[in-house]
């Protein structure tokens, strides 16, 4: 029973922290402090050196021989390495998932698609986006990749935060519109080519930012 206790509170634990670290509410090299992390979450050192190495393997915290665990930082060759997994992941989810697609999901979908047209800030577009291909993939049935696909988001997420924080401006989703009618359309390798080219995309446009410049071209992501 104790076991499980710890299990759950250090699934509680690290959700809480990977929220503050993609929302930059903790910045990158910033020290992640055991016993501050126990005390405010009324925990032994247990469940929160568990929760600290589920963030290691989501990538959002790396452990430093006699320094400790910090938050993990992150440059754009990440950006582009995490943008071509996703890209080749998403797709093989999509092809698995695309025989179990319903007219429901794919109402949905529409629906989230049109909650990140109109959002008003990057937090609510980016949980609408996450939404939206996560009920696009989920029927893969695919546990264990399904994970790794939400690992990568969240790595994404971290790095769209960052840059957008403070300029954040409406936009439209056309891709995932795209995406949308071919697979009404029974298109389903067509739908895989424009998400591959999606969200390959970002990748792709983030490399050229080596010098610290973040382009225009970042306003539509996936």
């Amino acid at each position: 029973m104790t076991k499980e206790r710890d299990d759950t509170l250090a699934s509680r634990i690290s959700r809480a922290l990977a929220e503050r670290i993609i929302s930059g509410q903790l910045a990158p090299g910033e020290r992640l402090r055991q016993d501050h992390v126990a005390e405010e979450f009324g925990a032994s050192h247990v469940p929160v050196r568990e929760a600290f190495r589920r963030l290691e393997a989501q990538g959002l915290a790396v452990s430093e021989p006699r320094r400790g665990v910090r938050v993990a930082s992150f440059d754009l060759k990440e950006v582009r390495e995490v943008a071509e997994m996703r890209a080749v992941l998403e797709v093989l989810a999509l092809r698995h998932a695309i025989p179990h697609l319903t007219r429901a999901i794919l109402d949905r979908a529409e629906v989230a698609t049109a909650a990140a047209d109109s959002s008003r800030d990057v937090r609510s577009w980016e949980a609408a986006n996450r939404a939206f291909h996560r009920l696009i993939l989920e029927p893969c049935a695919m546990p264990r990749l399904l994970a790794a696909i939400d690992d990568l988001h969240a790595a994404s997420a971290r790095f769209l935060f960052s840059i957008w924080r403070s300029s954040w401006e409406a936009r439209t989703d056309h891709d995932h519109r795209a995406i949308l009618a071919a697979l009404r359309q029974g298109k389903g390798e067509e739908a895989a080519a424009i998400l591959e080219r999606h969200v390959g995309w970002i990748g792709r446009s983030s490399a050229k930012t080596a010098g610290g410049e973040i382009p225009g071209a970042l306003a539509i992501v996936g």
